[in-house]
Parts: C-alpha cells; structure tokens; sequence
C-alpha cells in the first residue's frame, strides 16, 4: 500500500512590526516631530486641527501607541502617577473619585497606575512602589511614614501626596477625618428626639480606619447628653444582620447610625424582616448618599460626604511635579451634611 506522504508542516507566520511614529508621519504626510506634538497633547506648537485629525487617524490605522518608557526618556521624567491598590472593598464613592481622577490626570498627559504588592506595609511597601519609578504616589489611607515618603522621593518621585486623617513629614496632605460623618449622623438622630443610639462598626478587616473615627465621633457628639451611643459589629453578610436583628428589642435603641448605606440597606431589610418598624421603631441613617438608598422605602437618610475633585487634586499633583521644593501643601477636604429622608 503507498503511504500517504504527511502534509507539509505551517510555516512560521512572520512577526509583525510595530508601528512607528516616522509609520504614522509618512502616512499622515507630516513631519515626526508634528506626531509627537500631535499624540502628546502638546500645547507649546500650534497645528491646525485638519492636520491634527490626519495624524490621529493615521495612527488609529496603523494601530500606533506612543511608547510610555520612550517619552519620559525624552521629558527626563516619568509620566506615571502611582496608586497604591486599596487593601478594603471599594465602595461606588470612591471608584467615582478615582475615575474622575484618573480622568484629569490624563487631561494632563499622566498615566496613573494601581499597584500593591501583597502584604506588603510602610517602608516596605514603599520601596516596592518606588521600584517603577513614579513622578508622583497618591497614598490613601495611613500607614506611609516620613522614611516611607523619603524613600520615594530618592527614587525619583517629585509629588508624594497622602489622603488621610494625618499629615506625614515631607508629603503633601489631603486631611480627611471621618469623624465629621459620625457627629453628623448622631446630632440629626438627637435632634430626632432618639436617644438609644446604635452605630455599626463593620466586621470587614481594614474598614476600622473609617469606622472608628465615625465611631468615636458619634461619642464625641452625644457627651454630655441624655443619649447612649451602643457599638454594633456586623459582617456584611445577611446572616449576621438577620442574628443582629432577632435581638433588637434586647437592645433598647430607637436609632442606628449604620456606618454607610450599604451596611444600613442590610440591616434595614434583616430588621423590617423582624417587625421592626422604621423609623416609628427605629431610625436608621447611613452614608454617602448612595443613589440604591433614594429607590428604598422607607427611602433612605445618609450623610453626604464632600470629596476633593479629581480636578483638584489633579491640579496639587501637576503643581507639585513641576515645584517639587515647595513646602507641603495641607488642606482639610472632607466636608459631611445630613440628607434627612424617611427612614428617620
């Protein structure tokens, strides 16, 4: 029987070159210097905006993207702008910020980037973040020191900025002390006429850096009253919220103050569940003025939070990179009010 010869293997699809910005100069009919002016957003050159729109469509063709390492090589300088991974759940407040952030950043020609090596805390941390070299770090929450912020500044970092409820040695500050939301919250339950006053204190590991000071506000706020503030502990987990509720009658409360919305959403449900009526038996109020708390019924009360812009900040950031020997700038940015709805 003849053998039947094997079909000849594929061969080897040639690599496909990348696109270059003198690609993007010859189709568009410009210079590469326009090019660059053009895809870096450059303001100091005028060029018409016929000529801009051909460059731009030229490199959508050719599937061009400007070289990140290449450009700061140019300008001296990284573009990048570093934010460490946030170790707690994000809530919608703050992936709105963030995105309005990063927005104005690339207004400004910045990349930002999110990066947390795991477990990693302090110095060590950044020393890790220091590694990809960043023109400015965004620090959320505590835990960078003044050896921290110098450790990124020798490694290249012109702007450290930190937003939290202290202030570190040789970093800007974005000062952001939750206490304001606890005594908002219990001031309007007191004005109320409640004064068995519960707060829930999130079982979540990491959120304690907002929920005690909401805590210790809401202390702050009923000394010296005929009020009792009771520190509730809850996971958010319909369970818990369903074994909290069972024994709300023990509790003696006619208010709780429910850390933010989401957490006052479950346990509004878990206590409706157990007759509880609301506000008549209970008050409850959350924050951050979540639109899900407007569909409830009773609609929900919260405390609006005012948050600094990503404009702003963008700006601070943009200022700092090009001024890095100005003094630390400080700024209290964290604003709360009452929206007062049904649910109390």
């Amino acid at each position: 029987m003849a053998q039947i010869p094997e079909p000849p293997a594929p061969e080897p699809l040639a690599p496909r070159s990348v696109p270059t910005s003198a690609d993007v100069a010859r189709l568009a009919g410009v210079s590469r210097a326009t090019v660059s002016y053009v895809l870096n957003n450059a303001d100091a050159v005028r060029i018409s905006e016929p000529t801009r729109r051909r460059v731009r469509e030229a490199a959508r063709e050719l599937g061009y993207v400007p070289h990140a390492a290449a450009r700061s090589l140019r300008a001296g300088r990284s573009r990048t702008v570093l934010m460490p991974a946030p170790s707690i759940p994000a809530g919608p407040l703050y992936s709105h910020f963030l995105n309005e952030l990063q927005w104005a950043l690339g207004r400004l020609d910045y990349t930002v980037v999110q990066y947390g090596p795991a477990g990693a805390h302090g110095d060590e941390a950044a020393r890790a973040w220091a590694e990809l070299r960043p023109v400015a770090v965004l620090v959320p929450g505590s835990g960078l020191g003044p050896r921290g912020v110098e450790i990124l500044k020798r490694a290249g970092a012109r702007a450290v900025v930190t937003l939290g409820p202290e202030a570190v040695e040789g970093a800007h500050a974005l000062l952001m002390d939750h206490e304001i939301v606890g005594q908002c919250a219990a001031r309007h339950l007191y004005d109320r006429g409640r004064r068995g006053i519960g707060v829930v204190v999130p079982a979540e590991e990491g959120l304690e850096i907002f929920s005690a000071p909401r805590l210790d506000g809401v202390r702050r706020a009923m000394r010296g009253t005929d009020a009792t503030v009771t520190e509730l502990p809850l996971a958010y987990e319909e369970r818990d919220a369903a074994r909290l509720a069972a024994r709300w009658g023990s509790l003696g409360l006619d208010a709780v103050f429910a850390y933010n919305d989401e957490y006052a959403m479950l346990l509004m449900r878990a206590l409706q569940d157990e007759g509880v009526g609301i506000p008549g038996d209970t008050a409850v109020i959350g924050a951050d003025d979540l639109m899900l708390g407007r569909l409830l019924r009773p609609r929900l009360s919260t405390v609006h939070l005012e948050l600094p812009s990503g404009r702003d900040l963008a700006a601070l950031v943009d200022r700092a990179v090009h001024d890095p020997d100005a003094a630390p700038e400080r700024r209290e940015v964290l604003g709360a009010a009452v929206v007062h709805r049904e649910s109390s």
